[in-house]
């Protein structure tokens, strides 16, 4: 709808971005025609949220940087005179009008609200009036100035007004009428419009080759940096800063889970448990003795061994030491007390400790391990390596604080422990405690100083028990002697005495030099180097005995003199082929040798001693491993206790590698002498009669000799007793020894095999004997 003559005006008059920069007028200065006023509808819709007052498609056709388009964000507001743009190649001229009083005016009329932007042109006009240009007519005359727009070819012209007034009219519908009455002197203003610069968007092309730049910069200042580090700086300056490196670096040793030791049948004897260990930072300890004096009654360490732990002091390769250990093992009640204390420099951690569940179970043969967890006796000392796995580290960069919490960001090296490998042995756990139980006994019913019993599979070598006495429990090793944790079997050697004479027989058998209906003539005794040699059971002289005779009254003069028809190099020959002079590699640590003299070292009355079993040195784990080769048809097996090795990580089982086997005797002679050592325990009066097996039939040998200690003979006697069963079909071999004051093997051994081999046998359960062992003669 039109505007009333009579509305007020909405806005003075304003310039429009790239119009004339003067204040535009209602009409051509020229041809006297008004322009069209800001009437319209159409008009009031020409504005824009951009701030624009002309529609988009009028500033496309008048504006010659309309139709750009490299900057579509640049702001388009405008300040317009009149209330729309002048049209190209026409002058507008303001006319005055009478003012209106304030309460004559009236709002617009429209039929839809039209946008309230007069206040931001005012605003706007305000900003700028500083730099527009006004033109002031004299009182009482008329004035008019032309400014030619020489960017557009455009002029202004302003006529002069009433006094006191400048009136800015536009037209509606061809009729013009009063628009805005400035009250004062009389006052012509032309407003230049100046537009704001937008602001200039960033530059990606140029953002990109500044950052480039940047970096090449950075990487070469490194690589400036490393080669004077590496070329130009001094060894001094390379030590420093290694020094400087190392003492903030603190590390943590991660031990490795150690692997268990299991018998045959998996059961633990001796594994690892959870438990704590106690550290010290000595740089952040404020106090050394009064933590020490804290801690020691704790941990059981003495005081003087934990102060220096405590004092800041350098490491062995250099740089400040910044961790200890004062206590690993520890029970984790205890680890828990000392944590709660909170003392300073002091850290309570996860560790382990060994544990033996049975004591004294195997003792002599597991071991130990010390307070760093690694083996110090027994099999934990001779497959530690093994057992104990890679540890793992960590190594972190330290500052002032909790030596545990590395600074964030800094250095930090963490390397996991790798588990141990786990020993399974070939030990039978059931019947190595009744071989331990009934040997403690036997050995203090005849007050004996030290006993071994070994129990071993005739066709596997394996060694099924293997006992000590006395016996100690591994798992307080320190409340012991180390004479007194010794395994017996395997460490202690002494002369075998007459059961080395069984190797004779086999010899002399294998070699044809007697046969099973041989007789002998003996006596009394005989002489050797001047040394007299006599039997246990002194024969008449002239006497004639079989060979079971000869083995059942272990007679000293017929095992001399069937050594004589073999000769010294023979002798010396089969007793390295069973076993005797070297370690049988069971798997024990410090397993004796033992020794043997070499065709040389013969004396005058080695002849006499040697096939006795005197002048021999030997373990019970030799003889046994012997006597098991006679069982096993003349087939040497090599004993060993281990039966395979689990791995830590993924369980993997890798059964030990095959045992030793050699020929020794065929399997005729060995059956042979299998059978004539029936007669030592069957036979009235022989020296064997003890170890008799009710229901089966027993074939072995009795021993005394005595111990070499240091180059002497002890006045003790080393009693022993080696025997198999079934005999008829050897299953085991089981050898049993003991030191005592008195006594020989048949009275102090053989009692204690007898119970050991009825144990294994109803164990294993192996059948009874079928048949009843032959009848021996004596003498033919």
């Amino acid at each position: 709808m039109p505007r009333a003559d009579d509305t007020p005006p909405r806005r003075g008059a304003q310039p429009r971005r790239g119009t004339s920069r003067d204040l535009p007028a209602e009409g051509d200065a020229s041809t006297g025609q008004a322009s069209r006023g800001f009437g319209g509808i159409g008009d009031a819709r020409a504005y824009t949220p951009r701030g624009r007052t002309v529609a988009e498609r009028d500033q496309r056709t008048r504006s010659p940087r309309a139709g750009r388009t490299s900057d579509p964000f640049r702001p388009a507001l405008q300040v317009l005179d009149g209330g729309q743009p002048p049209r190209r190649g026409r002058s507008t001229v303001e006319r005055e009008a009478p003012p209106v009083p304030e309460k004559d005016k009236k709002p617009p009329r429209s039929r839809r609200p039209e946008p309230d932007f007069d206040d931001e042109v005012d605003d706007e006009l305000d900003r700028r009036r500083g730099r527009a240009t006004t033109r002031t007519t004299a009182r009482g005359g008329s004035a008019a100035r032309t400014v030619a727009d020489k960017g557009r070819g455009r002029t202004t012209a302003t006529k002069a007004a009433r006094p006191g007034r400048v009136t800015a009219s536009p037209r509606t519908q061809g009729k013009p009428g009063p628009r805005r009455t400035v009250s004062g002197p009389r006052v012509d203003r032309a407003v230049r419009a100046v537009t704001q610069e937008p602001p200039k968007l960033a530059n990606s092309t140029r953002r990109l080759r500044i950052g480039a730049v940047v970096a090449l910069s950075m990487f070469v200042m490194i690589g400036i940096r490393l080669v004077i580090l590496q070329v130009g700086a001094s060894d001094q300056d390379a030590a420093r800063l290694l020094e400087l490196r190392e003492s903030r670096l603190a590390e943590v040793r991660l031990p490795a889970d150690r692997g268990s030791i299991l018998d045959r049948d998996g059961t633990v004897l001796a594994h690892s448990v959870e438990a704590r260990f106690v550290g010290a930072d000595p740089e952040l300890v404020k106090d050394p003795a009064a933590t020490a004096a804290i801690l020691s009654p704790i941990i059981g360490v003495a005081q003087s061994k934990l102060i220096p732990l405590m004092t800041p002091h350098n490491r062995p390769g250099g740089g400040e030491s910044r961790f200890e250990y004062l206590a690993q093992g520890v029970d984790i009640s205890k680890g828990d007390r000392i944590a709660a204390m909170k003392l300073d420099g002091i850290v309570v951690k996860e560790d382990e400790r060994r544990d033996v569940p049975n004591a004294d179970l195997a003792a002599n043969l597991i071991g130990f391990t010390g307070a760093d967890n690694s083996g110090l006796e027994g099999l934990e000392a001779r497959y530690d390596s093994l057992l104990r796995g890679t540890d793992g580290q960590r190594k972190f960069e330290i500052g002032k604080g909790d030596l545990n919490k590395p600074i964030p960001g800094g250095f930090e090296k963490h390397t996991d422990p790798q588990p141990g490998t786990s020993l399974q042995l070939t030990i039978d756990g059931d019947l190595q405690y009744e071989v331990q139980r009934i040997l403690a006994e036997q050995m203090k019913q005849v007050k004996a100083y030290i006993g071994g019993a070994v129990v071993l599979d005739v066709k596997t070598g394996e060694v099924l028990a293997q006992a000590s006495y006395p016996a100690y429990n591994a798992a307080k090793p320190d409340d012991y002697e180390p004479t007194e944790r010794e395994d017996v079997p395997s460490s202690i050697v002494a002369d075998p005495g007459s059961i080395h004479k069984a190797f004779i027989f086999g010899a002399a058998l294998q070699e044809g030099v007697i046969n099973a209906d041989s007789v002998l003539t003996i006596g009394p005794a005989i002489e050797r180097g001047g040394y007299r040699f006599q039997d246990g059971h002194p024969q008449d002289k002239g006497t004639k005995m079989t060979m079971p005779g000869l083995l059942a009254y272990s007679s000293n003069v017929g095992t001399i003199l069937i050594a004589d028809r073999l000769g010294k190099d023979k002798v010396i020959e089969y007793q390295q082929k069973f076993g005797l002079g070297k370690a049988t590699g069971e798997g024990m640590p410090g397993e004796a040798d033992g020794r043997i003299l070499g065709p040389d070292e013969w004396s005058g009355s080695a002849s006499g001693s040697v096939p006795i079993g005197m002048s021999v040195d030997a373990t019970l784990i030799q003889m046994a491993a012997g006597y098991a080769a006679i069982a096993n048809d003349g087939e040497y097996v090599q004993p060993h206790m281990i039966k395979a090795m689990i791995s830590g990580q993924g369980g993997k089982v890798t059964n030990a590698a095959a045992p030793e086997r050699h020929r020794v005797l065929d399997p005729g002679p060995a059956s042979q002498v299998r059978t004539w050592m029936e007669a030592v325990v069957d036979n009235k009066g022989a020296t064997g009669r003890q170890a008799a097996v009710p229901g089966y039939r027993v074939a072995g040998k009795t021993g005394t000799g005595k111990r070499l200690i240091d180059g002497q003979y002890t006045s003790a006697n080393y009693g022993s007793f080696i025997g198999m069963a079934p005999a008829e079909n050897p299953r085991y071999v089981i050898a049993v020894s003991a030191d005592v004051p008195k006594g020989t093997g048949g009275d102090v051994a053989a009692p204690a095999f007898a119970k050991m081999m009825a144990f294994t046998l109803l164990h294993n359960r192996v059948p009874p004997s079928s048949s009843k062992a032959p009848t021996f003669k004596i003498h033919p």
